[in-house]
């Protein structure tokens, strides 16, 4: 499976962080590459996503070169400056460390995004690759890496074009 990882790697290297957001709790989402906003059928736009993309549910942590800068428990306040301090980096690497798969992703400027579950369960992230019409994404249930496909949607091309869900 350390295969699935080099490709997602080997793909998203030199791309750059376009976009960084909090969903519910401390949930931690990042978008990488050119952004595209999604559609719906009928309804309201859905929000901007990345080429690839990054979902860490919690148990998360930005460092710089020597320390930590903020985490999934710090106070809020910090989390905002941190996360623009993201935005425009370069990918450098991704990895994958631990017994049980946690991610790192090294960004330009000695800047660091890595899940660190805490808490009983398995790692709780998600690495996607939506560039090819459909989604693919790596994850780790059961203590190991997995990587799954969807073509139930798919994304606005770069170009402008819409979905098919437009129709």
């Amino acid at each position: 499976m350390h295969d699935a990882l080099d490709s997602y790697r080997e793909a998203m290297r030199g791309s750059t962080v376009s976009r960084v957001s909090r969903g519910y709790g401390s949930a931690l989402f990042l978008e990488f590459g050119a952004l595209t906003r999604l559609v719906r059928k009928n309804g309201p736009p859905r929000g901007l996503q990345g080429e690839f993309g990054l979902m860490i549910a919690w148990s998360w942590r930005i460092e710089d070169r020597a320390s930590i800068i903020c985490g999934s428990w710090s106070d809020e306040d910090l989390w905002q400056p941190t996360f623009d301090k993201l935005l425009g980096r370069r990918i450098t690497d991704i990895a994958i460390f631990g017994r049980l798969p946690e991610i790192l992703v090294s960004l330009s400027d000695d800047l660091y995004v890595l899940s660190f579950m805490t808490a009983e369960g398995q790692p709780e992230w998600s690495l996607f690759d939506r560039r090819q019409g459909e989604t693919r994404w790596l994850h780790c249930p059961n203590g190991q890496l997995s990587e799954n496909r969807s073509s139930d949607y798919r994304v606005p091309q770069v170009d402008g074009r819409t979905s098919p869900l437009d129709d």
